[in-house]
């Protein structure tokens, strides 16, 4: 289960002091004043409405009004994201089948563009699909799955070209004061609609010698369920 390979990685003090509760279709976590208000997570959710699957994350503070400093170089970079980690199988996404855990990302990096066809994005919060597995080099004990050498995977056609699972679609993706949407059209994630999902807020860096574990996460913000159970349930929004 992700929960047993994820869980020893994530078990800090921070996360043992988020109190959660699940109502419904969200997630909802009391206020830390030990997490930075941009990424304290007070509720998370994805509901569908009509086409649409709308991934929400609302934090105690301004959504997206903290962002890591430029570096000027890519080795050692940091990035900045707001996570919905889901029970969404890798395949659902464009890649090969049981790659590790399918996230949705929204991030922010000043030091480099990952958008797809060679597009700019450094400058502005956008969203990715990541794939995850555990990796105990990382802080986090996380890592965006790297792409051996010499292999030739499945990608979906957005992928931006780096050596590790990371999708670059343009969805429209919202910061409103407190709170950071995702609008993603149903039809393109087979799955969505009966998904598990957590939510999570995290920093992550760039390997200094731009080895694998190329992108490691550093830094686990808050995990809304406190423990990365994903017991979200995706549901139709209400009228």
């Amino acid at each position: 289960m992700i929960t047993k390979a994820v869980t020893g990685a994530l078990a800090t003090g921070a996360l043992l002091m988020s109190m959660t509760s699940v109502f419904a279709h969200s997630i909802k976590s009391e206020r830390s004043e030990a997490v930075q208000a941009s990424f304290d997570i007070v509720e998370t959710m994805i509901v569908t409405k009509g086409e649409t699957a709308i991934f929400s994350t609302r934090v105690r503070g301004e959504a997206g009004k903290d962002k890591p400093d430029a570096t000027g170089q890519f080795e050692g970079s940091s990035v900045y994201a707001y996570v919905w980690p889901t029970s969404l199988d890798s395949s659902e996404v464009g890649f090969e089948k049981e790659q590790g855990i399918v996230a949705l990302a929204v991030t922010f990096h000043p030091d480099f563009d990952d958008a797809a066809y060679g597009g700019k994005n450094r400058h502005i919060w956008h969203p990715h699909w990541v794939v995850l597995t555990k990796d105990e080099a990382c802080g986090g004990g996380l890592k965006v799955v790297d792409i051996p050498a010499g292999t030739t995977p499945k990608v979906p056609p957005t992928w931006p070209g780096v050596p590790i699972l990371i999708d670059s679609p343009e969805y429209e993706t919202v910061f409103d004061g407190d709170t950071v949407d995702v609008s993603i059209p149903v039809g393109l994630i087979g799955g969505i609609s009966t998904a598990s999902y957590d939510g999570v807020t995290a920093g992550l860096k760039i390997n200094g010698n731009l080895h694998a574990p190329l992108l490691c996460v550093s830094d686990v913000f808050k995990v809304a369920s406190g423990d990365l159970s994903l017991p979200g349930k995706v549901i139709p929004a209400k009228d």
